[in-house]
């Protein structure tokens, strides 16, 4: 044998072309999230977007077909981060209860840092017909889905009832999250975070919480009442 030392394989890297790619599309996203939050959607023009990153209008068309495509990638980057950061948090909690309240605070908190990118999901996105079955609906509801995991623990392990339908609880979460919060997105008010969390974990735990079971019912010995006929002064039962 040689006395010479064996060469370690080489990291294998991806090549460039695929690296510049993927980071001149994060720039592009990172710039149109920017804008469209400084001046909304419909203000912003792609324009505006390619200069941001230093590029020329055709290279934004070149990775997105048209500034619609690019707002409902902005938002899937978003929901991926908001359940990315989520489930690690949940994952270090042990009861249903802690886990119910983390993910109502994280959803009051996310809207309460991004409140212009709420405002583009609920008034420029989720209502138009290409956001259901779109990738971005699909996110949404796996965003969704944390909470239902989280109740569906609760009703397995005995913490929450099991009478009421897992869509419902997650419909009256996020349904009254969102109405709470809709003057502060539109720019009237605070968002107490702290203070709306725990009065909504609160009433929900409340709704949840497992019926006490009832005493057994005593079996008391009753006597019918004595009817007297006046006439005969005979008592008749």
């Amino acid at each position: 044998m040689s006395g010479r030392k064996a060469r370690r394989p080489a990291a294998v890297r991806p090549p460039a072309t695929r690296r510049a790619r993927a980071e001149r599309v994060e720039e592009i996203l990172d710039a149109a999230r920017a804008l469209f939050c400084e001046k909304g959607y419909a203000q912003t023009a792609v324009s505006e977007i390619a200069a941001r990153v230093g590029v020329v209008e055709g290279l934004v068309f070149k990775y997105f077909p048209s500034k619609r495509a690019l707002l409902l990638e902005v938002l899937v980057h978003w929901y991926d981060t908001l359940f990315d950061d989520c489930s690690r948090e949940l994952a270090t909690l042990a009861t249903p209860t802690e886990r119910l309240r983390r993910v109502i605070e994280r959803h009051l908190g996310a809207i309460a840092a991004n409140p212009l990118l709420c405002r583009l999901m609920f008034l420029e996105v989720r209502s138009e017909h290409d956001y259901h079955g779109s990738a971005l609906h699909a996110r949404n509801r796996r965003y969704t889905e944390l909470l239902v995991g989280v109740l569906a623990q609760g009703i397995s392990d005995g913490s929450f009832r099991s009478d009421l339908p897992l869509p419902l609880l997650r419909d009256l979460v996020y349904g009254g999250i969102e109405h709470l919060s809709w003057n502060y997105l539109c720019g009237r008010g605070a968002l107490d975070v702290d203070s709306l969390a725990t009065q909504l974990v609160s009433l929900v735990l409340d709704g949840l919480r497992v019926p006490a079971a009832a005493p057994p019912a005593t079996r008391r010995a009753t006597r019918r009442p004595t009817t007297v006929v006046a006439d005969s002064g005979v008592p008749r039962r």
